[in-house]
């Protein structure tokens, strides 16, 4: 659902902008598709007559910046496009989404990456920031040309899906990333290691007799990667981090110095490898789901601040994908509309602070991008907001979602956790049905739910 509206107010909640260390009742009040005024500890929306939403009871913040997402257009509309991946965001809360290169064809010329911008534009419910490729073709052979793409739109650059495997490339690519300033995204995975593997290396794998990815294969990655950042001093930014081990080098390359940033994905944080007991396809995804030993070293380092930002890796695939043999079906999982209520598992569960969660979601995402205007509440900034019930339940039916991906191990759950509306540039791209939206002189009673 999208409305166009010039003048709005959303009262009565609880703000939360991590980017000015807010967290306080209060009122948004937006014209023109920009933030003009924040009335803090305000609980009515005034007389003048705006269109409003009573959020009370719930927490209003910036929108999620999501630095890792595949959208699949060009090449695999089937799957995704850029009208159904960003309906699917929004509803999620996400209002600026980063899109991987892994295409067909690829984003490694000026050309597709234009024309992602163009497709965005057009069709996209919330803002579409494409990544480009670190090699032609997504090859591994010849870098691309990083001046074009920058110049074209591309905020980083990835050839995520296959890693950069050539140690004299991606020293190469990291050393171009000091010219840019833009980060090399690398999916470490030493495919030597991880050759034929489908889940997590351990017992269950042994169990269900199949082949595992050993957590050594992301380890020893991360650690080629930190080293060559270290000699070059280049901008390296790790994706889909996985093993306590991957965290505690991190830490250390941090500790160092190094410019170093690092995601994770919710169901990294919140899901193991038991998923998979069946041969579940719906949770497989590469890198693994690993051990719960992992899943608490991933949750240390957010809140230790070791890892920056959560990405959803959204990953969606036909129903004919995963309805294969487990050895078979295809890595992934559809992220966007899942990703705050099994986020929010962590919240209720005290294993990290609400502003935390948000700050990695909103504000350090920005910083990641160098941008200013976006996630953030601050007077004057561009209108991305989320309204979120932090405790309104509801069960996953992956036949409703708005992503043509309907694979996810979470089918049939209860979440506590949802976005109720979500605002991009000012106007309303989402908006659950129990969320009124009215005039805001008819009173305080206006929305409530």
């Amino acid at each position: 659902m999208e409305r166009k509206l010039s003048d709005l107010v959303i009262f009565g909640g609880r703000l939360v902008d991590p980017s000015r260390g807010l967290d306080a009742p209060g009122s948004v009040h937006i014209r023109d598709g920009r933030i003009v005024r924040l009335g803090i500890g305000e609980e009515q929306p005034g007389s003048e007559c705006r269109t409003a939403i009573d959020a009370r009871g719930m927490i209003v913040c910036p929108g999620f910046i999501d630095l890792h997402c595949h959208l699949r257009q060009p090449g695999f509309e089937d799957k995704e496009t850029i009208a159904t991946g960003t309906r699917a965001a929004a509803r999620g809360g996400f209002t600026t989404v980063c899109c991987m290169p892994n295409t067909d064809p690829p984003l490694d010329t000026a050309a597709t990456i234009e024309y992602v911008r163009a497709l965005a534009a057009l069709e996209g419910a919330v803002r579409v920031l494409p990544v480009g490729c670190v090699t032609r073709e997504r090859a591994g052979a010849e870098l691309a040309d990083f001046g074009e793409l920058s110049e074209a739109g591309a905020v980083a650059f990835s050839d995520d899906g296959s890693p950069v495997a050539d140690s004299s490339l991606m020293r190469m690519a990291l050393e171009h990333s000091r010219e840019t300033g833009l980060p090399i995204v690398n999916h470490c995975e030493d495919r030597a290691l991880s050759k034929g593997g489908v889940m997590n290396a351990g017992s269950l794998a042994d169990r269900l007799k199949v082949n595992g990815i050993p957590a050594a294969a992301e380890e020893n990655m991360v650690s080629r990667d930190i080293d060559l950042a270290r000699v070059t001093g280049g901008r390296l930014h790790i994706a889909h981090v996985s093993t306590e081990g991957s965290v505690g080098l991190i830490r250390r390359a941090k500790e160092e110095g190094l410019d170093v940033t690092v995601e994770v994905t919710p169901h990294h944080l919140t899901l193991t490898e038991d998923e998979v007991a069946g041969y579940n396809t719906n949770a497989k995804v590469n890198p693994p789901l690993r051990t719960g030993r992992d899943t608490e070293a991933l949750v240390r380092g957010l809140n230790e601040g070791v890892i920056d930002c959560i990405a959803t890796d959204h990953a969606p695939h036909t129903p004919e994908d995963k309805a294969q043999p487990f050895n078979d079906a295809d890595f992934g999982i559809s992220g966007f509309e899942t990703a705050l209520g099994s986020l929010m598992s962590l919240v209720h569960r005290g294993k990290i602070e609400l502003a935390t969660l948000i700050s990695k979601l909103t504000h350090e995402p920005a910083s990641y991008l160098g941008r200013e205007d976006i996630g953030t509440l601050r007077e004057g900034a561009v209108a991305d907001i989320a309204v979120l019930h932090p405790d309104r339940q509801w069960t996953v039916k992956p036949e409703e979602f708005a992503s043509k991906g309907k694979n996810t191990p979470l089918a049939g759950r209860v979440l506590r956790g949802k976005v109720m509306c979500t605002i991009s540039r000012g106007l309303i791209v989402y908006r659950d049905e129990a969320l009124a939206v009215g005039p805001a002189c008819a009173g305080p009673g206006v929305g409530s739910a």
